[in-house]
């Protein structure tokens, strides 16, 4: 039994008692994740994790961290904490599968005004369906309390994943030809990303999220808070075709920045616009705005979340193992890195 307890702490607002308590309920959604080369269980000072390297030449791993945004805050406006953390997760291995890496493990952590084991309990729930999905365990995270400095409604969800990849299975950008075929894999929504102009759009602290709304089918606040896509497995299968030469995670800075970061200097993706399949939230948020088109792919994903550079080739038994996937632009020689038409 844990005897722990300091009355001073707890009167200048830190309830270290309701942090062990969170801990308690979480353990159950964190032991879902648990998969083989877990080697400790949640509580100690670091997480412990044995990468299986059977097979490799030269281990390379590969991290990624990333937070929710201001999502985070329909959430909380929702009284709804329990899908934020599968963005959370989304938002880190989707990042390092664009290289091919394995996620191994995720770790969290979550600032939050007022320590409510439930509540925290609710967020680690998303977090672990989040690493469900990809794969990986989540072997550690850390609840901080902080009165004075937050609403004790607020909280702010953050995390970090490590993957792993054989360097001669590195994506790389010199693979990259003219003639490459671009596949987008299709987005759940608005994933994580320009939820600070959508909040503005929305007007969402004055919206009625919980009016149903016909163009969606349903409520503004759930379209809102559909969690993100995670990608790693599906991609992770197509990868082994060896057709794959490049892999994008279409997050802030939309089309624009994100399609071209997994290109050689003097390539550039050429995206067929008609053939990318436009949510209506976006058509939504493009409207009620009064959005220009250009801002809208250089913020959202519009409907894509994914973008992979394949060999013409390859681009049959790709869409095989994606079956999903949308051919939405090639790849050619040119200046300028992308160009929508």
């Amino acid at each position: 039994m844990n005897n722990s307890h300091s009355a001073s702490y707890a009167a200048a607002g830190v309830n270290i008692e309701a942090g062990y308590e969170g801990v308690r309920l979480m353990k159950q959604h964190v032991q879902r994740t648990f998969i083989p080369g877990v080697v400790s269980d949640i509580g100690g000072f670091g997480g412990l994790f044995r990468p299986e390297l059977t097979g490799m030449k030269t281990p390379v791993l590969v991290s990624g961290t990333d937070g929710v945004g201001t999502k985070q805050r329909i959430a909380q406006l929702m009284g709804i904490h329990n899908t934020v953390g599968i963005d959370c997760v989304a938002m880190c291995v989707n990042d390092i599968v664009c290289c091919g890496a394995k996620p191994l493990f995720f770790l969290d952590y979550i600032a939050i005004g007022r320590n409510e084991p439930e509540k925290v309990a609710s967020l680690v729930s998303g977090v672990a369906e989040g690493c469900v999905q990809a794969g990986c365990a989540l072997i550690g995270g850390e609840t901080a309390e902080h009165p004075g400095t937050m609403q004790p409604e607020d909280y702010d969800l953050a995390g970090f994943s490590v993957g792993i990849v054989d360097q001669e299975k590195i994506i790389r950008k010199d693979s990259v030809q003219a003639g490459d075929v671009i596949l987008g894999l299709p987005s759940s929504g608005i994933h994580s990303n320009g939820y600070s102009l959508v909040r503005k759009v929305f007007d969402v602290e004055h919206a009625s999220l919980e009016t149903h709304v016909d163009e969606l089918g349903t409520t503004l606040g759930e379209a809102l808070l559909t969690p993100t896509r995670i990608y790693v497995l599906p991609v992770l299968a197509a990868l082994e075709t060896g057709g794959v030469h490049g892999v994008s995670h279409i997050t802030g800075g939309g089309f624009y920045e994100n399609i071209p970061r997994c290109l050689p200097e003097g390539f550039q993706a050429k995206i067929e616009k008609a053939a990318i399949p436009v949510l209506p939230i976006f058509k939504m948020i493009q409207e009620r705005g009064g959005i220009p088109e250009r801002d809208m792919f250089n913020t959202f994903n519009m409907g894509i979340g994914m973008s992979l550079v394949v060999a013409p080739d390859q681009v049959d038994t790709v869409r095989r193992i994606l079956p999903d996937a949308i051919v939405i632009g090639e790849i050619d020689r040119g200046e300028d890195a992308i160009s929508i038409e």
